[in-house]
């Protein structure tokens, strides 16, 4: 029996709600902590990379010894390094408390995908996987402009708190009900069969232009978040409240771009939403790039032209995850948690990359969004090229 969709959504919704709620606080733990920018931006860079490789052990774990085991285990995990993050005294024991909840919430995020795709064929799944995508992209959506809110009005420990109710509250709905989804035959072996499982995707053309494709248009989201907050609030002035407020506008558009894909990817298939998907989101960052070339240095210069970005990516990215995790169906974990790996851990380094390259201009940050998402588009010509 499929698991109910409100499931998947609400545990594929702890990440980027843990993730997106802390972006308007980051200068704020600047001055809690005293400490600096880039220490801070750690804590969101550090918490992308132990996302990404949890989902390489995440996978294919639940490959072997179920869905429900293992993501029970990662939300109770999540609960653990919420509570640190709300404790913590220092700036280090924050960072730590930000890697464990990592790892905790990761769970959610990519065995929701391999669950589907226990479920649905390719096609369906990629619409099943747009619909889970747009009711998680609400946290997203109400993440920033919370966080915000909350940071400005009890400190930057509240988000946290409210994260620990969210979190025990989604623990007990997948205990209820969330049921096996994995089916007899799936991958059983051991570590060595883990790796082996890896290696067989990354020999796959197919895999590998698919799971390119969603790195790199990712990427051009992770670039975005993590230059945002100092554009906003160093060059422009704004504060945590206001910064959180224009995030809505991104995730308002994914949703839509979402909401689109769940609509419409039975009916085309995964390589013309992809493809689509990918030709919005370089138009968008163009034309934010030419706003900012031709001085309009506004937030509504920027958070329009995001909007469609998040309409592109809403489109694309289930298109590409969906066709990612249908290549070997035996290893659907395996191919969501090395997607997701790739997809992460290179957010990772963008977000890290973005910390050292803005300074007193924001034109670093689009250069590097219309490099990503040029590139997202070729990759998505390849996957294209290679399914044929």
């Amino acid at each position: 029996m499929p698991p109910p969709i409100v499931v998947l959504i609400a545990v594929s919704a702890l990440n980027p709600l843990a993730l997106n709620m802390l972006v308007p606080s980051m200068p704020g733990l600047e001055r809690a902590f005293a400490t600096s920018y880039a220490t801070v931006q750690l804590s969101l860079s550090l918490y992308l990379i132990a996302v990404a490789l949890a989902q390489l052990i995440l996978g294919p774990l639940s490959d072997r010894h179920g869905r429900r085991p293992v993501m029970l285990a990662g939300m109770a995990l999540f609960l653990v390094g919420t509570a640190a993050c709300l404790l913590a005294p220092t700036i280090e024991a924050f960072i730590l408390g930000r890697v464990v909840q990592g790892v905790g919430s990761c769970a959610g995020l990519v065995l929701s995908r391999a669950i589907v795709r226990d479920v649905y064929e390719r096609d369906r799944a990629a619409s099943m996987i747009g619909f889970v995508t747009m009711g998680m992209a609400v946290a997203p959506t109400l993440g920033p402009a919370l966080g915000g809110a909350l940071d400005e009005q009890f400190g930057w420990r509240a988000p946290f708190l409210l994260l620990f109710a969210v979190g025990v509250a989604v623990l007990a709905g997948t205990w209820a009900t969330l049921n096996e989804t994995r089916r007899p035959g799936q991958s059983e072996g051991g570590l060595a069969g883990h790796l082996g499982a890896f290696a067989v995707l990354a020999r796959s053309r197919d895999f590998v232009a698919f799971a390119v494709s969603s790195m790199l248009v990712s990427g051009v989201f992770f670039a975005f978040l993590g230059g945002i907050p100092y554009v906003m609030q160093k060059l422009l002035g704004a504060g945590a409240r206001e910064t959180g407020l224009y995030l809505m506008w991104l995730a308002a558009g994914y949703i839509l771009g979402n909401f689109l894909s769940g609509r419409y990817a039975t009916r085309f298939g995964v390589i013309r939403m992809m493809a689509v998907g990918n030709v919005i989101g370089l138009g968008a960052v163009t034309g934010a790039l030419l706003l900012h070339l031709a001085g309009y240095h506004h937030p509504v210069a920027i958070f329009a032209p995001m909007t469609w970005l998040g309409i592109g990516n809403g489109i694309a990215l289930p298109s590409t995850i969906a066709g990612a995790v249908s290549i070997r169906p035996d290893l659907a974990g395996a191919a969501s948690g090395l997607t997701g790996t790739l997809q992460i851990g290179f957010g990772a380094l963008v977000t890290v990359f973005m910390g050292a390259l803005l300074g007193d201009s924001a034109l670093p940050l689009f250069l590097t969004m219309a490099t990503l998402a040029a590139g997202g588009l070729v990759a998505g010509l390849a996957a294209r090229a290679a399914v044929r």
